[in-house]
Formats: structure tokens, C-alpha cells, sequence
């Protein structure tokens, strides 16, 4: 009896994978398909311009942030880019009403009540665009030194970084806390949120009755969902079928967290978990979206966390025998600890207090920074932050 059972279950299992045609492992009801594509009426359904606009324009700008002849109101305008300015050096994106620094620190989850720290955050921002113009580019051919900036040249004739008198290289600060306001908080906080998905039931409503977004051939909830997914994908060769490595943001870090083998998997739960919670929409299964939420939401935040500690600890290894390469590993790690701010966990707020986060950013650049940081000051700040996402030290370094 009991073989008999088995073998009616295994024909079962066959029926329904040859029905599922070549459709990866199901959720019972619903379907992932093999790619992030899903249309309607033979037309896609899958739409995200504007994320990938905006990764292209902060692709410029942090670019133009290395180059010392740029203005400080050059690339101000290149952040808060205007429709029909001459900010970009392509016509699509200089005609494009989209810009950055809009949509940093502006998520519905952390920021639509909280326009006090939303518009610190902004002004962080605006800030190490301007030190770049006033503290380092005047101090371009100058020595770094303890308290004066300038420019220092790793071992062996190597990388020449161009930091503040604390070591900082503003270049870095601004492209790897981008990662974390942008991309994940938009992602995240925004696009992911029940607030933007749900719009207090409308666009449950309108899901359930497959009513279209005007002129469009989406509902507004999958638009939504794929925003989120805009932000990580958005500017690879083929969205669809992700490589990694397509950008030097989200995408690129991704990338190498899951090149480490104590995290490899990673980017194929982030993936799954985006295709399957896409097809929950389709199917009208929101528990089972919620449910990859969930997944991308745990795994997006551990991979910040895991560069923080990488980039901390590569930093404190450096220091010893070369400040050049261990400034720009903290100024990396500097980025990517303000970055934690932006994760979420299961209780709908970042996994260390926001002050904690604060806090360590503080540290590191308190009195001289980087040139007086200790490793004990660098250890701590690493254990906490492992402790906090589910890792350790050791994986992360």
C-alpha cells in the first residue's frame, strides 16, 4: 500500500510540473516563471524607467565627484537635476524629470512623517558635495596628512586616494550611502511597503479586478513591486535575467557578498523571492507576497551589513602597512555602517537602533578619524553589527 501511494504521488508531481511547462518549483497555487517576466495579452506588464534613470545619473555624479575642476553648483544641479538641464551627457537624461536627490531618505515607511531627519539626510548629503569642492579639491596635489587634506598614494605605486583631514574620501561617504538611501530605502521602505503596495486597500481593490494603471498594462501594485526591483536590476543588459555587476551600487555589492562563500545563495533568494512574490500579485496571494517580502527585505539588509563589517575590517587590517588603502576601505565602510540606517527588519524598523547607527558613523570620524581609529574602537563596531543581521565577523571578513 504504501509503494502504491508513493507512485501515485510521483505521477502526480509529473502532471503538475507538465502543466507548470518549464516553470521553476512552485509555491502549491501559485507559479514563479523561470525569469522576472510576466505580461499581458502578449505585452509586458514590467516597468521601471525611472529607477533606471536614476541609477544612471548617480552612476555621473559620483563620477564628477573625482573630478576636481567640477563645481560645487555643477554638481548640485547634477543631484537635484531639473527636466531640459544640461546636467548629463546624454540627451535622455538630461530631458528626464527624475533626479536623486528627491527620492533620497524618502520613503513612505521611514521618512513621510519624519521630515525632520529626512531632510538631515539630504543635507549629508549636499554637505559632502560641497567639502569635496572646498576641503579636497584645493588640496588636490597637497600630501594628506593628520588633520589636512589632500592626497595619499597606496603601497607600491598604487591607487593615489584624495581624502579630508580625517582620512574620508567624500567620494566614497557619498556613492556607498546612496546605496543605502536610494536603492534600499526606496526598495525597501517604499516600493516594498504595504503603504505604497496596498494604498490603504485601493490597489487591492483594483488588483483584484485587474483594472489597469491609466494608459499603462499594469495594475498599480505590480508597477510598485517592480519599482522595487527597478532598483537592483534596473540597469542590467537584461533585467530579467540578472548577472550582477551592472552598476557600481546596489547590484555591484550584491554581488560580491554573494562571491563570498560564507553567503553564496544569497542573490538566488533575492531573485526567487522577487519572482515569486510578483506572481503572488498576478495570482492575487498576498500573504505569499508578503512572505518574499519578507525574504528580499532579511537578505537586502544583510548584504549592507556585510560590506560594513568587510569594509571595517579590511580597513583596520590596512592600517599598519598602508593608510592609503586603509583609508579607502573606512570611507567605504564609513558608507555602507550610514547605509544601515536604511535597513529593515521584522518589526518594521532597522535591526540596530537609529541612534546606535548614528552613533558608530560619529565615531568614525571623531577628532582626528581614520588616522587615530583603533582596532578595538573597529572590532566593536563589527561585532555588533554582525550580531544584529545574523552573521559573524569572521564570515563577513
Amino acid at each position: 500500500m504504501k509503494r502504491v501511494i508513493v507512485s501515485m504521488l510521483a505521477v502526480s508531481a509529473l502532471v503538475f510540473a507538465s502543466c507548470s511547462d518549464d516553470n521553476e518549483e512552485p509555491t502549491p497555487g501559485v507559479v514563479a516563471p523561470k525569469t522576472y517576466k510576466f505580461e499581458r495579452n502578449g505585452k509586458t506588464t514590467v516597468s521601471f524607467s525611472g529607477q533606471t534613470t536614476r541609477i544612471k545619473m548617480a552612476e555621473e555624479l559620483v563620477a564628477a565627484l573625482k573630478v576636481s575642476t567640477n563645481t560645487e553648483d555643477k554638481m548640485d544641479k547634477m543631484f537635484a537635476h531639473a527636466a531640459g538641464a544640461n546636467d548629463f551627457s546624454t540627451t535622455e537624461l538630461n530631458a528626464s524629470s527624475k533626479n536623486v536627490r528627491s527620492k533620497t531618505a524618502a520613503s513612505a515607511d521611514y521618512f513621510a512623517s519624519n521630515t525632520t531627519e529626512a531632510n538631515k539626510i539630504k543635507a549629508d548629503f549636499d554637505g559632502w558635495i560641497a567639502k569635496q569642492v572646498s576641503e579636497v579639491y584645493p588640496n588636490w596635489a597637497v600630501n594628506a596628512e593628520k588633520g589636512k587634506a589632500g592626497k595619499i598614494q597606496e603601497n607600491g605605486g598604487g591607487s593615489t586616494r584624495y581624502v579630508n583631514a580625517k582620512g574620508l574620501e567624500y567620494n566614497q561617504a557619498f556613492a556607498k550611502s546612496l546605496i543605502g538611501a536610494l536603492m534600499v530605502d526606496q526598495m525597501l521602505n517604499n516600493y516594498l511597503s504595504k503603504a505604497v503596495l496596498d494604498a490603504g486597500g485601493k490597489n487591492v481593490t483594483e488588483n483584484n479586478a485587474g483594472t489597469l494603471a491609466s494608459g499603462t498594462n499594469y495594475t498599480t501594485m505590480e508597477h510598485k513591486f517592480d519599482e522595487a526591483y527597478g532598483y537592483l536590476y534596473g540597469n542590467e543588459a537584461d533585467p530579467a535575467s540578472p548577472k550582477l555587476g551592472a552598476d557600481s551600487f546596489l547590484n555591484k555589492y550584491l554581488s560580491r557578498v554573494e562571491g563570498d562563500a560564507d553567503f553564496k545563495g544569497i542573490a538566488g533568494e533575492i531573485y526567487e523571492a522577487f519572482k515569486l512574490g510578483r506572481a503572488a500579485i498576478v495570482a492575487k496571494d498576498y500573504a505569499l507576497r508578503d512572505k518574499q517580502i519578507a525574504i528580499i527585505k532579511a537578505a537586502i539588509s544583510k548584504v549592507i551589513a556585510v560590506r560594513a563589517v568587510y569594509y571595517l575590517q579590511a580597513g583596520k587590517d590596512n592600517l599598519p602597512k598602508d593608510k592609503a588603502a586603509a583609508f579607502h576601505d573606512l570611507s567605504e565602510g564609513f558608507g555602507f555602517v550610514y547605509s544601515l540606517r536604511f535597513t529593515q527588519g521584522t518589526n518594521g524598523t532597522t535591526q540596530l537602533p537609529v541612534a546606535e547607527i548614528n552613533a558608530f558613523v560619529a565615531a568614525l570620524q571623531k577628532d582626528n578619524g581614520f588616522w587615530d581609529i583603533t582596532n578595538q574602537t573597529l572590532d566593536d563596531m563589527s561585532t555588533r553589527i554582525a550580531g544584529a543581521y545574523g552573521f559573524t565577523v569572521a564570515q563577513a571578513k
